[in-house]
């Protein structure tokens, strides 16, 4: 008995498809991933001497807080002692920026209460500025 052509024949690609997907997984698990970071070409810092730990090498810590009475004005305390701007802006410049052969590498830590004004930060970041010291982390307490 001869069979009889057909007319339209169709080719079911879902077993295709599905050993594709299981080719593909098990291509993804088997694989080795080679250590990217392993092979950057990195130049990495000199180890610190322990000998020199001189001033240069101290974070400058200033905290500014809300005053007292005015609390539109900002407090400044530096080592424990309350300053005003002018006093904190002559430290900047003989302590800090004055001793340091590169004040920009300088580290300044800042500290800001919660309610303390914007202003008393900004006033603060200026004198940084100006004085070149740009190693400033300021968070708030």
């Amino acid at each position: 008995m001869a069979r009889k052509p057909q007319d339209d024949p169709k080719l079911d690609m879902t077993p295709m498809i599905d050993v594709v997907f299981e080719l593909i997984i098990f291509f993804v698990v088997t694989i080795k991933q080679e250590d990217i970071l392993s092979k950057l070409n990195v130049n990495h810092p000199a180890p610190a001497n322990s000998s020199s730990s001189s001033q240069e090498d101290e974070p400058c810590k200033i905290e500014i807080g809300r005053h007292a009475t005015d609390p539109a004005r900002g407090v400044y305390v530096l080592g424990g002692k309350e300053m005003k701007l002018d006093e904190i802006d002559n430290y900047l410049r003989t302590t800090v920026a004055g001793k340091s052969s590169k004040p920009e590498e300088t580290p300044v830590i800042i500290k800001c209460e919660m309610q303390s004004p914007h202003r008393a930060l900004i006033d603060l970041l200026d004198r940084c500025y100006k004085y070149r010291l740009f190693s400033i982390s300021v968070f708030s307490m």
